[in-house]
């Protein structure tokens, strides 16, 4: 029984980079979104987008070195997005809200849902793409705003 497995050769380092095949992302719909979850791949339509913070950069001197970091500005917006499914609000930041901009079709890739205030927020955080695409020949249904639905935490005891 031992002989078979130790006839076959390992792959080294020598052997070069052993390459493993990409698999096809999957995409979901809104209403299968649920709390918790990530690696979320969605195609979806920004109906609207209303920023919620604009902060400029301090004087941002380090006290080691003496030399300027570069400024950097905060922005966040929320967005509503949807599908043919349904309506959730997206966590814009920073480059992501140029990106963000109403009636226009993104491909959101390895998202999030982040709980704010027991409601459910889709977000893409540095792990994750945006991408503009073609327009979309959905309607979205927008009577079906998951980030409307607000849930808690309960413990369970045994």
């Amino acid at each position: 029984m031992a002989t078979r497995n130790a006839n076959r050769r390992r792959p080294s380092a020598a052997d070069g980079p052993v390459k493993t095949p990409m698999r096809k992302p999957v995409f979901v719909n809104v209403e299968q979104l649920t709390p918790g979850t990530s690696g979320h791949n969605l195609t979806v339509k920004v109906l609207n987008s209303t920023t919620v913070l604009e902060k400029k950069p301090r004087n941002t001197t380090s006290s080691l070195t003496g030399f300027r970091r570069p400024p950097l500005n905060t922005r966040i917006a929320e967005c509503l997005v949807g599908d043919e499914t349904g309506t959730i609000l997206f966590t814009a930041r920073n480059e992501q809200v140029d990106m963000m901009k109403p009636e226009t079709t993104v491909i959101l890739r390895n998202a999030k849902i982040d709980m704010f205030k027991g409601s459910m927020r889709l977000g893409v955080d540095k792990w994750g793409r945006i991408e503009e695409t073609k327009p979309a020949d959905f309607t979205v249904k927008e009577d079906n705003n998951l980030s409307l639905v607000e849930y808690e935490l309960v413990s369970v005891e045994e």
